[in-house]
């Protein structure tokens, strides 16, 4: 006889551990970072010698986000609804295609930051964080590899200004037309507005797990 409650509990430790998506790694697995080298002492210059003026915030202005990320499509980035569907839309597709990274490197202000969060197997709650291209190097293969369709099934927004937080609930299937999704979790998305598009600051995310289940408040409509 099969023991169903083994087999549940490895299949879900195996998907939680596969899937990339906005990807849930086996970041849970990797060693901590050591820590930082101690600083050497500060040193006071002789007497006599000049100290060169050290620029101050206001003396050095940041650069502009455009600068940096690739061009983006602008009716990706047009719209709060419009960003949030492009990163949905750019990391899914079948096994096979091909994903086009520069389009999801191009929705993210520099400086940006993807964090999954989760339990490791000994309990304890990590997160690990990267930036869009590191994503892309621990995504890439699987996601194209697997195949990974992910789509938003409720929103929460607050707005302020020119930021925004969204709490996307979102399922995740290995093909489009699977009945049932192998995971669900929330993503939660900082944008910002520079009055000419929208960017993404942050993606933070969890996904379900046996101990830790999506309520109802995050499963009803967008508010």
């Amino acid at each position: 006889m099969i023991n169903h409650r083994v087999v549940s509990k490895v299949a879900f430790a195996f998907i939680f551990t596969l899937t990339a998506g906005l990807m849930m790694t086996a970041f849970a697995q990797a060693p901590s970072s050591p820590p930082p080298p101690p600083r050497p002492p500060a040193t006071t210059p002789p007497a006599g010698v000049p100290t060169a003026p050290q620029p101050t915030a206001a003396q050095t202005p940041p650069i502009p986000p455009a600068a940096q990320a690739p061009a983006a499509d602008p009716k990706d980035v047009a719209t709060m609804d419009a960003i949030v569907a492009a990163l949905y839309d750019v990391i899914s597709g079948p096994a096979g295609q091909k994903r086009n990274w520069d389009r999801f490197r191009s929705l993210f202000v520099p400086g940006a930051r993807l964090i999954p969060t989760g339990r490791r197997p000994t309990g304890e709650i990590a997160s690990r964080v990267r930036t869009p291209d590191e994503y892309i190097q621990g995504s890439q293969t699987l996601l194209e590899q697997s195949g990974f369709f992910e789509r938003e099934i409720s929103r929460r927004v607050e707005k302020f200004g020119n930021i925004a937080h969204i709490f996307s609930t979102y399922e995740a299937r290995r093909k489009a037309e699977d009945e049932k999704p192998f995971m669900r979790g929330i993503n939660s998305i900082q944008l910002m507005n520079d009055g000419k598009r929208w960017w993404i600051v942050t993606v933070f995310w969890q996904a379900e797990d046996p101990q830790t289940q999506l309520p109802a408040e995050y499963l009803r409509s967008r508010n």
